[in-house]
């Protein structure tokens, strides 16, 4: 055996080795690869991961509001550190109530009491500027009845994402017209915008413009239309901050927060020197130092700050990642649903519950000002808290109206969580029919344009007569008659 030959049958196992190796990880990427698409392809995906998501926010809900609210109830109270920390719990408990009738309720009759919720709003939203309504933090927007308080502006939210969505797909084949696109959802909502400015409350009207914006988007309206929205949301927040002095303060401290860093610029620094001596790791859970009053209601509007600091970077990272896996699911939902009315809800909640936490995020690190707006399911409250599990359960809701979700539960059953929570097989889709039924499915011709339709038929009939009985060209000109329905799908 010659030197070559020796050298090469001594490198052969090496080179068998190095490809197995090279070849492992490949093979393991792969395999997870096709284990995620085969477990998202499954009918219930959907559902199953906004109930993962629902509860890991909870709880990290919990945790956080345990340690944030500790002093505070403390110095309240001088007895307990837990006595907000209870307060959470019960409306946590709550919530998971409101969460289960909002899964249990079926969608068309949630469709049915949308006009119903909307007249209500506005009533609270008017009545809660009486001397019924109380003040706070300046202001006058809660209901307090003893240890209970309501912020109709939060039902006010939800009343206006399903009966704009129910109003639009009424009027889904008209929606090329501009007055029947903004009429009467802009006006609404613009009656609601004046209602929450004069408590003040920037926060909760920056909401609503989110929850308008989003409906009008998932209808289909055209891209122009948007373009004059923010221009108008732009002056309209420069005189609004040119109107009051807390709101210029706000946005002057935002412009230069070392100008008055021990007053217009205290929360805004402190949440910055927060989430800096977090770093990577965080400093501990409970170990933080903001909430001994360096950070004000680090419970409320800043628990991110705390989070920051005692969780460090992978906390804030897995808490943005929730949420950007629920603008995921969202809007996985939206397109995989074929009732129009459940695209533009689940794809309009799933916008305001993403565009509120990137904003309570952003003006947390800094590159947005303070408008006092909650990370949804993590931040101390009340009504926030509801409202924000009511809108998990109609997300899960609409995930379990898929069609290949309906057809599985009707077919297999309801599964482990569908027999724990009793929860009904839900009805698949029917297009409304042309004659009877209405929104999206339902023919809207004009009525001037209906007697031409009218007397054309006696025509297109005799054509057919006298046409070769060709069963193609005849399922073609029944198909292309003056009544079909509109194909628009809005902006996806």
């Amino acid at each position: 055996m010659t030197v070559v030959e020796e050298r090469n049958k001594s490198e052969r196992p090496r080179a068998r080795t190095r490809g197995r190796k090279r070849g492992r990880p490949e093979r393991g990427l792969t395999a997870v690869r096709t284990a995620l698409t085969a477990w998202l392809s499954r009918p219930l995906a959907s559902f199953h991961l906004v109930l993962a998501i629902c509860g890991m926010l909870t709880v990290i809900g919990v945790v956080m509001v345990l340690s944030a609210s500790s002093v505070s109830s403390f110095n309240a109270n001088g007895s307990s550190v837990y006595s907000q920390f209870k307060k959470h719990l019960m409306f946590v408990g709550l919530g998971a109530v409101v969460f289960w009738i909002s899964l249990r309720l079926p969608l068309q009759r949630i469709r049915q009491l949308s006009s119903t919720a909307m007249v209500v709003g506005l009533g609270l939203l008017a009545l809660v500027l009486s001397p019924l309504g109380t003040s706070v933090n300046g202001s006058k927007g809660w209901f307090v009845l003893g240890p209970l308080s309501l912020q109709p502006v939060e039902l006010a939210k939800v009343a206006l994402a399903l009966w704009g969505a129910h109003i639009l797909v009424t009027k889904y084949n008209l929606l090329h017209q501009w007055r029947h696109l903004l009429v009467p959802v802009v006006p609404a909502a613009l009656l609601m915008f004046a209602l929450v400015m004069a408590q003040p409350d920037l926060g909760g009207t920056v909401t609503l413009g989110v929850v308008l914006i989003s409906l009008l988007w998932f209808a289909g309206a055209p891209k122009r239309l948007f373009a004059v929205i923010l221009g108008g949301a732009v002056a309209g927040a420069v005189v609004l901050a040119l109107t009051a002095g807390y709101r210029l303060d706000r946005v002057m401290s935002f412009l230069d927060p070392e100008s008055d860093p021990l007053g217009k610029g205290l929360q805004a620094n402190q949440a910055l020197y927060a989430l800096a001596d977090g770093g990577f790791l965080g400093k501990g859970l409970g170990q933080g130092q903001s909430k001994w009053k360096y950070l004000p209601n680090v419970q409320h509007d800043f628990i991110f700050a705390l989070i920051g600091e005692e969780l460090g970077f992978l906390g804030c990272a897995a808490v943005i990642g929730l949420f950007g896996l629920l603008a995921v699911v969202g809007l996985r939902i939206a397109t995989r649903n074929l009732d129009p009315w459940i695209r533009i809800v689940a794809g309009t909640l799933t916008v305001w519950m993403v565009a509120q936490a990137a904003i309570n995020i952003g003006y947390v690190v800094g590159i947005l000002p303070v408008t006092g707006v909650t990370l949804p399911l993590i931040s101390y409250g009340g009504t926030s808290l509801l409202v924000t599990m009511m809108l998990f359960g109609i997300l899960a809701n609409c995930a379990r109206h898929e069609p290949e979700a309906v057809a599985a539960l009707r077919t297999q059953g309801p599964g482990k969580f569908g027999r724990l929570m009793r929860l009904p097989a839900p009805d698949p889709y029917r297009p409304p029919s042309k004659r009877r039924g209405g929104g999206a499915g339902r023919a809207t011709t004009p009525k001037a344009t209906r007697p031409a339709a009218r007397s054309a038929r006696p025509a297109q009939a005799a054509d057919r007569r006298r046409a070769a009985p060709d069963h193609g060209r005849r399922s073609a000109s029944r198909g292309s008659g003056t009544r079909g329905s509109s194909t628009r799908r809005g902006n996806w």
